[in-house]
């Protein structure tokens, strides 16, 4: 098998992916409105990072791993640049009349002015062609919005974690009138977790896919993200994290063979029989990719494991 018919990299067929990372001494994800605290599913103590923040990652990091390729792997969401700035330039590019504000008659282009507007943003940026985007804000209500094709779950951990707040000390001040009364060092504080092993899942739909323009380099590069974003996202808060397991599941067709769940149930991780202490790295727990008779047409692909 080639790596051009490797049916991981194939756009045209659905696909239910499994990934697998984890955290030593970081902050996965804070919570702004609990003072930067991890996320934490309050009933049962299991940590969360949201889809936005592993989307932001996804992000950040694609444009480097598709080098010079500017024209087709921009990012619509990047801070620093406004989205309606960006949508206005699939107006202006093609030389039509955006719309007015405000204005009753919004409608400026014809519906198959606005399907070529948007195929243009999907080829321009590669994160509406994957997750989609609202666009109908600003002075280009035409434009609707387009819904992606690879939609990503809330990562879970595997174990419940337990939040540590680290008080820390600066040797300065913030403000000089400080400094002038004597004062010489100031409080902070510091959250993170001790490990945690963390569950998230992504699905490909075929059909939406098409409609976005999705290749076999979109994933080959997809891949790669995943498996290299955390090292091109380290601070000192968000500790050492790392991508511990990537397993997709393909099918031979767009519609599917099997429900996504019975297939990443497959992926079944456990605490190693000798770890009887809270886990503290990934040595700590066993995983195992069930592919024995998988249903007919589905292949499983092992690219972190």
């Amino acid at each position: 098998m080639t790596t051009e018919t490797a049916p991981h990299l194939n756009p045209a067929v659905r696909h239910d992916i499994v990934f697998l990372f984890d955290v030593t001494d970081g902050n996965p994800n804070g919570d702004p409105d609990a003072g930067n605290r991890p996320r934490t599913d309050d009933e049962s103590g299991h940590g969360l990072v949201t889809d936005v923040a592993v989307k932001r990652k996804i992000r950040d990091t694609l444009p480097l791993a598709a080098g010079e390729d500017t024209e087709r792997y921009g990012i619509f969401v990047e801070a620093g640049y406004a989205l309606n700035t960006r949508l206005e330039e699939a107006y202006q590019v093609h030389g039509w009349q955006l719309e007015e504000a405000g204005s009753k008659r919004r409608r400026t282009i014809t519906t198959e002015q606005a399907e070529q507007a948007r195929s243009w943003l999907c080829h321009r940026y590669a994160d509406i062609r994957l997750f989609g985007a609202v666009l109908s804000v600003g002075k280009t209500n035409a434009l609707g919005q387009i819904r992606g094709p690879l939609q990503v779950t809330m990562a879970r951990s595997v174990d419940p974690i337990f939040p540590m707040d680290h008080a820390i000390t600066r040797v300065t001040q913030t403000r000089q009138e400080d400094i002038d009364k004597g004062e010489s060092t100031e409080m902070g504080s510091k959250w993170t977790v001790p490990y945690g092993l963390y569950r998230a899942e992504l699905s490909y739909s075929a059909v939406r896919g098409t409609k976005t323009g999705v290749d076999t380099r979109d994933f080959k590069l997809l891949y790669q993200t995943l498996e290299m974003m955390f090292d091109h996202d380290r601070t000192a808060t968000r500790g050492a994290m790392t991508a511990r397991g990537l397993y997709v599941f393909s099918h031979d067709n767009a519609f599917g063979n099997a429900p996504a769940h019975k297939l990443t149930e497959r992926i079944h991780i456990a605490r190693a029989a000798d770890s009887s202490e809270p886990p503290r790295s990934f040595s700590d727990y066993t995983v195992a990719a069930h592919d024995e008779d998988l249903p007919n047409g589905v292949a499983l692909s092992k690219l972190i494991a």
